[in-house]
């Protein structure tokens, strides 16, 4: 079968990666600086070794940063010209440091690679391309999705997860006509239920491209209140994460059924939920708004790994990029972390217990609910923006404001967020 032309920019990308892995065997020798964050950081040397090993002559020096002070210092390396070869970068970050002109654009050497599009959970996929440009590879991934006590449920009457909103809604009050007193765990501190709500519906989140707030569309007005209505109805109690002693010794209490959370919870779970109702929990995508739909997105979340431009051995950390990147590798850094692999073909490796990850009892709805994840406005303001988000619906929690009262005053807060970006815009466009 014939070979389908390369368009000239395509052809373009291929030659500039030719000429860049040209340079791999000049570059063979030397130290890689390696950034990461948290737990991943703390065990990316034992997941490196097999990489060492395959290129005698190259260590790579691996730096664990905390979460908190990363993303500042991060910032620091880059004015200071002393970022690392390569990086661990929140899907949030790779906005700020696309426009800083701080990350080596991958779409070249994404072009030379084994590495299908294809492959990837396609919302996570999309939360790499910032401005117009690759500039991260997905490492792990990460979604919000509810974390559940089925044998509440089915005491209630309810012997099925509730796939949309309606069926949710009658789920939750049986729940508390069966003595579960405030069923739905929705921390006023945490964006992530709201925002994955919001993600649901058809409307952007943002406007005239990245320029304006878009909180008074009928989409997340509708997401708002369905948010705020959980509250008032009785259904989640009104309190922040920092108010329960003990999450795990309350959800084996039973003093809630639902709980939104991430994967990193699945190990949390198994250690601390007493032995006897370990068949009692499990984990379930969110219900969503359409009942011809069923189940609902959701967050698009994780990390990936960027290379520096100042970087002056890219076509090695390139090279690292891809040994991360392999099924296998993905699979042990699971099993090191509990961190979500990014390619499908890893979901389907087998595990050494039996089975795949895509077969697991708790992974298995991550997985379904990966594939309806969906990635927020690439613009470096987003972290600040859904700060806000949280910030204005706890007050409407506490104060029942109005839904049309809240979602304006989101959008006036946003927008002044955004008043440079629209400068920038405005300047570069003349």
């Amino acid at each position: 079968m014939a070979m389908p032309r390369l368009s000239v920019n395509r052809r373009q990308a291929c030659l500039a990666a030719s000429t860049l892995l040209a340079g791999c065997s000049r570059d063979e020798g030397g130290v890689l600086r390696f950034w990461a964050m948290g737990r991943e950081g703390l065990v990316a040397s034992e997941l490196l070794r097999g990489f060492e090993a395959e290129h005698p002559g190259v260590r790579v020096k691996v730096e664990t940063l905390p979460w908190l002070s990363a993303h500042e210092k991060l910032l620091t390396a880059f004015a200071g010209d002393a970022t690392p070869d390569i990086a661990q970068l929140g899907n949030t970050w790779l906005p700020e440091f696309q426009q800083l002109g701080a990350l080596e654009p991958l779409e070249p050497w994404i072009a030379q690679s084994a590495l299908p599009a294809d492959d990837y959970f396609p919302g996570i996929w999309a939360t790499n391309l910032a401005g117009g440009q690759r500039v991260g590879l997905p490492w792990y991934v990460d979604t919000r999705l509810l974390f559940v006590r089925h044998d509440l449920l089915a005491r209630a009457g309810w012997p099925q997860m509730p796939q949309t909103w309606d069926d949710w809604r009658g789920c939750l009050a049986a729940l508390r006509r069966s003595g579960v007193a405030a069923p739905l765990l929705l921390p006023t501190n945490e964006f992530e239920p709201l925002l994955a709500l919001a993600l649901q519906q058809g409307d952007e989140l943002l406007r005239e491209g990245g320029r304006y707030g878009n909180f008074r569309s009928n989409g997340f007005q509708k997401a708002l209140n369905f948010y705020l209505e959980r509250f008032a109805a009785g259904d989640a109690p009104g309190i922040t994460n920092n108010q329960i002693s003990n999450l795990w010794q309350e959800f084996g209490r039973g003093s809630f059924a639902f709980y939104l959370s991430g994967p990193w919870n699945i190990g949390e779970f198994k250690r601390r939920m007493p032995p006897e109702l370990a068949d009692s929990w499990s984990t379930a995508e969110l219900p969503g708004p359409d009942p011809k739909q069923g189940f609902g997105a959701s967050v698009a979340g994780g990390a990936s790994l960027g290379i520096f431009k100042r970087s002056r051995h890219k076509a090695l950390a390139w090279q690292l990029i891809e040994y991360l990147s392999r099924p296998s590798v993905q699979l042990q850094f699971y099993r090191l972390t509990g961190d979500l692999p990014p390619r499908l073909s890893t979901w389907q490796q087998p595990l050494p217990e039996g089975g795949t990850l895509e077969q697991d009892r708790h992974a298995a709805a991550f997985h379904r609910q990966l594939q309806r994840a969906r990635a927020t406005p690439a613009v470096p303001e987003w972290e600040r923006i859904v700060q806000e988000m949280q910030l204005e619906a706890a007050r409407a929690v506490h104060r029942h404001t109005p839904v049309p009262e809240a979602a304006a005053a989101l959008d006036a807060r946003v927008d002044a967020l955004l008043e440079k970006r629209r400068w920038m815009l405005a300047r570069h466009s003349t």
